[in-house]
């Protein structure tokens, strides 16, 4: 193949791309992007599963400090938090905004302005912390701060509950998939998630996120550039179902990923139905969920250490970063 041929051949899938990008946009009349498939007319202001209409909702734009060292480092990752979850956890420490209750209303060009101002405020990374519902916006907003100089590497911070066609729009926009693997069995998904399909759907759309990323490279400052890094927050009483998610991953990728074994589950309220969610993971339980890792020869991984369990860990939903500062 020519160059001059590449060239034309590149140009044609962009355009394709931006056609089905736009009629994604368009099909928010019948809302499909998540595993829920409502199809709530979401364009003519319905809120879908989600919890929003088609409106861009955010709850805070800001440097954050406590992602994986690879991510956050010491500059920061530059998180935008959006209102609205088509999973919504019973157990969920952003409770307030996944079911849509807080954020303020961003036009797409005010999105592409909040990437480029987290840029200037040094951001290692533009950091999507639940962006499912609104997917063909960000797309729009990304092109848009690309013509602007925006070039950082974009992670795709996700519940793990997605759509192969949702995750196919955003091929050559994200660089690194930050999704989770909650559960492999689907009792509990059922239980916590009223989503008794998270176990397949979160496998399939892994294997789509580990594919577009391949396997994980990192610059000579240890901030990752591209990859795929799965995490996986252990529940009080379920080490059984940990230890399940930590064997399926390692043996279907390999040294291909890295995995975040999280204990900083945090009873944000009290439980009359899931009472072993009214406590947080004990030092025993965290140990034996590591022990197995280190059985199964997990080492490209991250391991938390001392008191996280805390509700300081969640950030303050304040709007910081969403509107404009006018001098």
């Amino acid at each position: 193949m020519t160059l001059d041929n590449r060239k034309i051949t590149k140009e044609l899938t962009n355009k394709i791309k931006t056609t089905y990008i736009k009629n994604s946009a368009a099909s928010l009349s019948a809302c499909t992007l998540c595993p829920r498939n409502c199809k709530a007319d979401r364009n003519s202001g319905k809120t879908g599963f989600c919890g929003v209409d088609s409106t861009i909702y955010l709850a805070r734009a800001a440097l954050h400090m406590w992602e994986e060292p690879c991510i956050s480092g010491k500059k920061g990752s530059g998180a935008v938090f959006f209102s609205g979850c088509g999973l919504r956890c019973c157990f969920c420490q952003n409770h307030d905004i996944a079911i849509g209750s807080r954020g303020l209303p961003v036009t797409v060009e005010r999105l592409s302005e909040i990437f480029l101002e987290l840029k200037e405020k040094g951001a290692a990374n533009i950091n999507l912390v639940t962006g499912t519902h609104y997917v063909p916006q960000i797309v729009q907003a990304l092109d848009m701060a690309g013509e602007k100089g925006m070039d950082l590497p974009v992670v795709y911070n996700s519940s793990g509950y997605e759509k192969i066609e949702t995750l196919e729009l955003l091929e050559g926009y994200v660089d690194v998939y930050l999704p989770d693997m909650k559960y492999m069995e689907s009792e509990l998904a059922q239980k916590f998630s009223h989503a008794a399909d998270y176990p397949e759907t979160a496998k399939a759309a892994i294997g789509e996120m580990v594919r577009q990323t391949g396997k994980c490279e990192f610059g000579e400052d240890g901030y990752i550039r591209k990859g795929t890094i799965v995490r996986h927050l252990i529940l009080p009483g379920h080490t059984r179902n940990s230890v399940k998610v930590l064997k399926y991953l390692h043996e279907t990728y390999g040294d291909n990923i890295y995995i975040s074994i999280m204990n900083q589950y945090t009873p944000v309220r009290i439980f009359d139905t899931c009472k072993e969610l009214n406590r947080k993971v004990t030092k025993r339980e965290y140990e034996k969920v590591l022990d197995a890792a280190v059985d199964m020869g997990i080492k490209n991984g991250f391991i938390q250490e001392g008191e996280t369990a805390s509700e300081s860990f969640i950030p303050d939903f304040d709007y910081e970063g969403v509107e404009k500062n006018i001098p």
